[in-house]
């Protein structure tokens, strides 16, 4: 995730400074400075030295660590931006003085199509948010929220690329039961997922009227949508956004102070 928007501060501004730090010596980027904490313990204070924005991409468990480490080394107008789950604002408020905005995005931001929900701390200001906000636009969609609904938007669009992917997952298995080869399988159903979601991009309706429109009286995918239906995909999806939602917020008590 920290490299897709590596990669789009890139393209957007080539001129701009991009400091980074990265575990290993082996996993620098082109155009990027970067220092590795395997060989420099000092490399993540010399990476917010003098930054006006500071994007925080590490595992949510090390986060106040690490804002620890360079809370001194830190600008005190920078722009403190998360990309952790479950690691509070308010919690990240008591250990530096910085504004501070959650954010939380999904993994298709890799390819500049993702979904990003940020969140405002209690010192981020509305131009904190218009600066975080132009972030993530460089790699897709966002979406401005109160940070308690930030759990909920996760279970939708952080975790809904894995939905789509049981989904196909499910649809190639019935295509191989049907005597299709696994690559031809794969094929039919990547092809057709990523056509369907290419007609949505550009069509002026939604879902709901695509689906009918395909959906012929007393035809095959009629019989097919009648036995969807009849599974209650409503109320399972519900069920499953809830689970979702539940294990966030357990989460985010284990890694809240």
């Amino acid at each position: 995730m920290g490299g897709a928007i590596l990669d789009g501060l890139r393209a957007a501004d080539s001129s701009a400074t991009v400091r980074a730090t990265t575990r290993t010596s082996s996993a620098n980027r082109p155009g990027v400075e970067s220092k590795s904490i395997e060989t420099d313990p000092g490399a993540n204070r010399w990476a917010v030295e003098g930054a006006s924005l500071v994007i925080v991409g590490v595992k949510p468990a090390a986060v106040v660590s690490l804002l620890e480490d360079i809370a001194d080394a830190l600008d005190p107008d920078a722009l403190i931006v998360s990309v952790a789950g479950g690691i509070t604002t308010a919690t990240m408020e008591s250990v530096v003085p910085n504004p501070i905005v959650r954010s939380m995005p999904n993994t298709p931001a890799l390819v500049g199509k993702g979904v990003t929900g940020i969140a405002a701390g209690s010192r981020a200001t509305a131009e904190h948010l218009t600066r975080a906000r132009a972030v993530f636009e460089l790699v897709g969609w966002v979406l401005e929220l109160p940070e308690d609904r930030i759990n909920a938007l996760s279970t939708i669009s952080g975790s809904g690329p894995a939905y789509v992917f049981h989904a196909m997952e499910q649809w190639t298995t019935a295509a191989r039961e049907l005597g299709f080869n696994e690559a031809d399988a794969r094929h039919l159903v990547e092809n057709t997922f990523a056509g369907a979601t290419a007609l949505l991009e550009v069509s002026d309706v939604g879902p709901a009227e695509l689906r009918r429109r395909v959906t012929s009286p007393n035809g095959t995918t009629e019989r097919a949508i009648a036995v969807l239906d009849d599974a209650h995909l409503a109320e399972i999806y519900r069920a499953a956004a809830e689970a979702a939602l539940a294990r966030a917020e357990e989460l985010a008590r284990e890694l809240g102070r």
